[in-house]
């Protein structure tokens, strides 16, 4: 039968816990809801005595959590701070107060200057306190992993005799690896008498980046609770990732033969509450909630995807509510991939020359962009469509323009149908004048949306870019040229969205 692993998430007590991710009291709500929809076990709310803020929002997700999830308060291995847990968790449907002394000998000696056997009895009088309160109590051996077993395994036996139903190990500063830290869970099972009365926890750090992999090395030795953090915040490098060891045990409840009762359809929803409250992004190539968790560049992993996601893809991003996979086009891409997009996008390629000419224009293309979006395909696809069809050219520009004098354009134009036709106007300056030339000269007159003119080059003899977007019914089309005279490139910009509002005007292609 597969066992049942405890998610314990503590993101709003050692999540935020990371430097400069602090929340007020309704931020720390809104995080808890969320957490309540993604059905953890165990909500670690705050440190109810470190500040009246804490205390507030412990109080109020007590107050609002209604699903059967416990809630809990750290504390230390003092009075004080387990009656403010208890009163900050009074309204709470299911309590436990959490509470720690460090076991290490580089802590008792140099932080807590007491010896072993006053430890001892500071945390069976925390456990004592605190089970007055309430029944659930989570006793944690701060620097488990790097106390001395056998002083470890009496602290455990003493706060389980005391009344703990939950015994923390953790990794408070990540100095542990998955081979020693799945050892020491399997030692406590073996050595301490009264083990069978509590559920082991264990609480890792990241600060060797084995926060995730020692906390799958604890349960396949008998951890019952893993404590983590939504993107596996908290103290310096933070904890172990609420996201990674969740699907872990799914997707590899063949080897660990778990079971969670986190609904995993929330998890992107969550990571990306988390990280817009504390304003610490999602690194892109973060596992699980990574922008490119679930992204394919390769063109033999696109390719891949396309004939079956399996290939590459070892969960389905619907699992953790990301929506579907993403094939990034990049220099990387392969055809087969250009071909599925371009035909998303409602174009259909003749033949196999012809996917092979677009291919090769794609590749320019991406050798100079880091991903080409759907709008860069589009335009790629249009712009070759636009060019071998009939449309206006420019055949002559002369323009007169100066102070005290009404600026004039005299333009001359290749029609579709091959003849040529001339035209002159004035406007507000030469561009204008131009603009007002070519409206005579074509069967419509579309509105001018925006005019926007750059230097591409340096120099007295620069080349300027003119882009032009032109509306004409509802649609809007952009057209561009460059040249170092830049009315001249203005005239052919206008032209050339002129030319493409003509083509899809008569129906060759409606955009998606």
């Amino acid at each position: 039968m597969s066992k049942k692993i405890i998610i314990f998430d503590t993101t709003l007590r050692d999540g935020e816990q990371c430097p400069g991710a602090s929340l007020n009291p309704t931020q720390k709500l809104e995080v808890a809801l969320q957490l309540e929809r993604l059905n953890v076990d165990v909500i670690e709310a705050g440190f109810a005595v470190s500040s009246p803020g804490d205390f507030e929002g412990v109080n109020r997700i007590a107050k609002a959590i209604k699903k059967p999830i416990v809630i809990a308060s750290l504390s230390r291995a003092m009075p004080k701070d387990i009656e403010a847990s208890a009163k900050a968790l009074k309204p709470a449907k299911r309590k436990r107060i959490h509470t720690f002394v460090a076991t290490s000998e580089i802590h008792m000696k140099y932080k807590l200057r007491k010896a072993e056997d006053e430890i001892i009895r500071i945390a069976e009088d925390a456990v004592k306190l605190a089970r007055k309160y309430t029944d659930d109590v989570e006793f944690s051996s701060e620097d488990a992993a790097r106390s001395k077993p056998e002083f470890l395994y009496r602290v455990i036996e003493a706060a389980i005799r005391a009344g703990a139903t939950t015994v923390n190990i953790p990794d408070t500063v990540g100095w542990a690896i998955p081979s020693q830290f799945g050892s020491l869970i399997r030692g406590i099972r073996e050595n301490v008498p009264n083990i069978d009365k509590a559920v082991i926890s264990v609480h890792c750090h990241n600060d060797l980046g084995l926060a995730t992999a020692n906390s799958l090395a604890a349960v396949a030795n008998g951890a019952g609770q893993v404590e983590c953090t939504i993107n596996g915040m908290g103290e310096r490098a933070g904890n172990a990732s609420l996201e990674e060891v969740v699907m872990a045990l799914k997707v590899r409840k063949d080897l660990f033969g778990a079971e969670v009762g986190v609904d995993t359809r929330e998890i992107y929803k969550s990571s990306r509450l988390v990280s817009k409250l504390t304003g610490f992004v999602v690194q892109p190539n973060k596992a699980i909630v990574g922008s490119n968790a679930f992204a394919h560049e390769s063109g033999i992993h696109q390719d891949g995807v396309l004939k079956y996601r399996k290939t590459y893809e070892i969960m389905h991003p619907k699992e953790v509510g990301y929506g579907e996979s993403k094939l990034v086009m990049g220099k990387h891409s392969g055809r087969h991939a250009l071909n599925e997009r371009l035909k998303a996008l409602g174009f259909k390629l003749a033949d196999e020359a012809a996917l092979v000419a677009a291919y090769d224009k794609f590749k320019v293309l991406a050798d100079k962009k880091k991903e080409l979006f759907d709008d860069d395909l589009i335009a790629m696809m249009e712009d070759d469509a636009v060019a071998s069809s009939k449309k206006y050219s420019l055949e002559y520009l002369h323009v007169s323009s100066g102070t005290g004098v009404i600026p004039t354009a005299t333009v001359r134009l290749k029609t579709p149908d091959g003849k040529v036709v001339q035209g002159a106007s004035s406007g507000d300056g030469p561009v204008d004048a131009c603009f007002n030339a070519v409206d005579q000269l074509i069967p419509f007159k579309g509105k001018l949306q925006d005019y926007i003119i750059q230097s591409v080059t340096s120099g007295k003899d620069a080349l300027g870019e003119v882009k032009v977007r032109l509306e004409l019914k509802g649609r809007v089309e952009t057209g561009n040229a460059a040249s170092t005279d830049i009315i001249e490139a203005s005239t052919k910009a206008y032209l050339n969205a002129i030319n493409r509002l003509l083509f899809f005007k008569g129906g060759n292609r409606t955009r998606p």
